[in-house]
């Protein structure tokens, strides 16, 4: 069974920094894509921070380049996600998600291309 555990999150005030942390397990493949997506209350899930085993080139979204960075033990299967300057439009529910990749694809972007889950770690920035 394939389990994706989360640590990290929490409140902290505009400006401020947070580290989010994910360990994989139950998978065996080398190659696969690992990251993080987040969704606030009444929007959908998007993308964050996504970066794969095969070429390790992440990717982040316009709104969190410069602040976020991924950072992944492949070979462990973790990742995190440090996370600076923090704003108030960060605020969501971060899940870390993975997903099998086969050799030479794309790093999937999409939350439909990933099968593996975590549980939810709420981040809240207050302004």
């Amino acid at each position: 069974e394939v389990q994706l555990v989360e640590s990290g999150g929490g409140l902290v005030q505009a400006g401020g920094s947070l580290r989010l942390s994910c360990a994989a397990s139950g998978f065996t493949s080398d190659d696969y894509a690992i990251g993080w997506f987040r969704q606030a209350p009444g929007k959908e899930r998007e993308a964050v921070s996504l970066i794969s085993s095969i070429d390790r080139r992440p990717y982040y979204r316009d709104s969190v380049k410069g602040r976020f960075t991924i950072s992944s033990d492949f070979a462990q299967r973790t990742v995190t996600l440090q996370m600076n300057s923090l704003k108030p439009e960060d605020t969501a529910v971060y899940y870390c998600a993975a997903a099998l990749m086969s050799a030479g694809s794309w790093l999937p972007i999409g939350s439909g291309q990933y099968d593996y889950w975590g549980q939810g770690t709420q981040v809240t920035v207050s302004s």
